[in-house]
This record gives structure tokens, C-alpha cells and sequence, in this order.
């Protein structure tokens, strides 16, 4: 019998299966809302439903042509966000929940994560974003990096 994953493993493997789902042809994000070892909801990157993907040149043209504002994507919502989304539109409430995400949250992200009461993120890949740590030290998150199968704490300054 193989070894079995531990708990933060087997969430981080489903939050990356999540991202598969991803519309967005720039980033695959993918986020899973867990509360006492069980799923609340999932979430990836990519358009609002009933709305269509990214215009044909995509992430590398500015609007009309392109789904780009400013370098940013204004046609998809993030991962995270629609984790949250999900949950909010089936009434699970998200108070002392954890995230896990393939990707550093960014700011915006991390605003909303801590309107959700959610207490503890874990996170994969990195993104550049500091302010993000900067928000998540005020509140006082526990905030991980998911790397080779450990959890590290990140250093969210002082």
C-alpha cells in the first residue's frame, strides 16, 4: 500500500487539479476553503459564469482586443475569489477556515480573505505582491509556504 499524503499535501494536490479548470490563459490558479479537515468549496481563475473568456489575443493586448487594463486582467476573477464566491452562494460561512492556493494571494485577494474570517492560509507558488504580507501581518494570519511536501512559515516582517 503506497503512503498515504498528509492532509496539507492531499489539499494542495486538489487545489492544483482545480487550477486544470482555469479559463485564463496567463496564470492557472487554483484554491480549495477547508474547515476541520473537510472541503467548504473550491475556486479558479478565469471569467464570471454566462460571460465569455478571453478575447482571441488574449492576455497580451489591452481591451477590446485583448482582456489587459493597465497590465491587468479585467475579465477574470481570481481563484481565491471565487472559492469565497462558491461558498457565500451555497451559505457556508468561512470563519476559521483555511486557504489553500497554488499562488501567493495578492492584495485584493487578501483583503477579501480576511473579510471571510478565514485564519490560516497556505500557499504555493510566489507572486510579487508585498502588500499582501503587509495586510496578512496586521491581522495576524498564519500564513505558509507549501514547498516539497513542508510547510515554512513566511516571514511577514514587522
Amino acid at each position: 500500500m503506497t503512503e498515504r499524503p498528509s492532509w496539507d499535501a492531499y489539499f494542495m494536490q486538489i487545489a492544483h487539479l482545480v487550477a486544470t479548470r482555469a479559463t485564463c490563459p496567463r496564470r492557472s490558479v487554483g484554491a480549495v476553503l477547508v474547515r476541520d479537515k473537510r472541503i467548504l468549496a473550491t475556486g479558479y481563475n478565469g471569467a464570471p459564469s454566462g460571460i465569455s473568456h478571453c478575447p482571441p489575443k488574449g492576455p497580451t493586448h489591452d481591451w477590446p482586443e485583448g482582456c489587459l487594463r493597465a497590465g491587468h486582467c479585467i475579465r477574470s476573477l481570481h481563484a481565491e475569489q471565487n472559492a469565497l464566491i462558491q461558498a457565500a452562494k451555497i451559505g457556508i460561512p468561512c470563519d476559521e477556515a483555511t486557504m489553500y492556493v497554488t499562488c501567493q494571494p495578492c492584495h485584493a485577494c487578501a483583503k477579501m480573505i480576511l473579510n471571510a474570517g478565514i485564519v490560516k492560509v497556505i500557499y504555493e507558488g510566489d507572486y510579487p505582491d508585498e502588500f499582501t504580507k503587509v495586510l496578512f501581518r496586521e491581522a495576524g494570519l498564519d500564513v505558509f509556504r507549501y514547498r516539497a511536501g513542508t510547510l515554512e512559515r513566511v516571514d511577514l516582517g514587522e
